[in-house]
């Protein structure tokens, strides 16, 4: 994977089709910080695992004595160890409205994806139309500034790209005509080298 330069004193445990790492390792990537990381899947899970974080699950980072397994707070501390680039607005009340925005696409977005990976089939296809249906009604807030509600690509577009690269795998196709600047959008995060340099080997098939 691209983000891995050389033996670190930090450790990434990641699944590799979970959206939630993957928008740890585009932090990771983004800050080209040198990390090992670690694929974890339900076959094969490390031992130690289990002792760094009390619900043995991903993503996991190990930075020396410090575990953190909380995908939001991973990214902040990223954000604040490794500063540049910088990926929060610098003054308080964006970065508030940052934080509110990326709180959003957690209660709002996340366990729609999650009901259209692992609910029944009704309540799937549900959370699909509903996923389906928001997306176009952002889209318009593309079209004048570049990323999301920034010109600057923030922690809200890492917690964003996950789900909108996912979405052929979730089965979802967006009309062309109705979304143009959120397809702008995806082609210009998807484009980025931070990005590129992210994606696992199942989530770079989830598109070929």
């Amino acid at each position: 994977m691209g983000v891995v330069a050389k033996r670190s004193s930090m450790t990434f445990y990641s699944g590799g089709a979970d959206h939630f790492s993957h928008r740890v390792r585009i932090v990771l990537a983004e800050k080209g910080v040198a990390v090992d990381i670690v694929e974890v899947t339900d076959e094969q899970r490390p031992e130690e695992l289990a002792d760094l974080n009390p619900y043995n699950s991903v993503p996991t980072l190990l930075d020396r004595d410090l575990v953190l397994y909380e995908s939001k707070v991973m990214m902040e501390y990223l954000d604040e160890r490794f500063p540049h680039p910088p990926l929060l607005p610098v003054y308080p009340v964006a970065r508030a409205q940052s934080r509110l925005w990326m709180h959003r696409i957690e209660r709002e977005w996340c366990p729609l994806v999650e009901q259209i990976e692992q609910g029944p089939k009704k309540e799937a296809e549900k959370a699909r139309k509903e996923l389906r249906e928001s997306l176009i009604g952002i889209s318009p807030i593309f079209e004048d500034m570049p990323f999301f509600m920034s010109d600057e690509f923030t922690l809200v577009d890492c917690c964003l790209a996950p789900i909108l690269w996912r979405l052929p795998a979730l089965g979802i196709e967006l009309p062309e005509k109705q979304v143009k600047p959120l397809l702008s959008y995806m082609e210009r995060v998807f484009e980025r080298d931070g990005f590129k340099a992210s994606l696992s080997e199942s989530e770079r098939e989830m598109r070929t």
